[in-house]
């Protein structure tokens, strides 16, 4: 079966930086809803489509087709009280934006003194990728997946996370 609109696509996934350091790589498979339900970069999943079992592609991915540019408007400085006993840098905290309502999360990146210094920029934003996918499988969408945008598979983990 090929890739199309309304199918469910499991594939095995390397992401590294333009100089071949690598960032994540999927232990198992992952999968995703393709046809523009945004369960993965729009740059991959157009080099996905019509592909089959087995086929591989590479996609280099600028700033702007992955998590952005950085911006630093989004670095905070707080006030030390306002944090747990236990701080330490990496430990995350989320935020709602009182305009938008929508809400942030923020990483400690440094604590000086009484300062904690926050940074609400994805960790790779900024940063060109190049995404390297084997397709493993490829299924007809249920019709409960396409009303709500998203594959059934809850073991899959989210598309991207970041190796530490």
């Amino acid at each position: 079966m090929q890739i199309a609109k309304n199918t469910v696509v499991a594939f095995d996934v390397q992401l590294s930086d333009v100089h071949g350091n690598p960032i994540q790589q999927s232990a198992e498979a992952v999968q995703y809803l393709h046809g523009g339900y945004e369960g993965i970069f729009p740059l991959v999943e157009q080099a996905l489509q019509g592909r089959e079992p087995g086929e591989k592609i590479d996609v280099r991915l600028e700033p702007e087709d992955a998590f952005g540019e950085y911006d630093a408007e989004l670095v905070r400085m707080a006030g030390r009280e306002q944090f747990p006993a236990e701080l330490e840098v990496g430990m995350q905290f989320e935020q709602e934006d009182d305009a938008s309502e929508e809400l942030h999360i923020f990483t400690v990146t440094d604590v000086a003194g009484d300062q904690v210094v926050l940074d609400g920029n994805h960790p790779l934003a900024g940063m060109a990728l190049h995404f390297a996918c084997t397709v493993v499988a490829v299924r007809a969408a249920t019709e409960g997946e396409v009303e709500r945008g998203y594959a059934d598979d809850d073991s899959a983990g989210p598309l991207i996370t970041v190796v530490q």
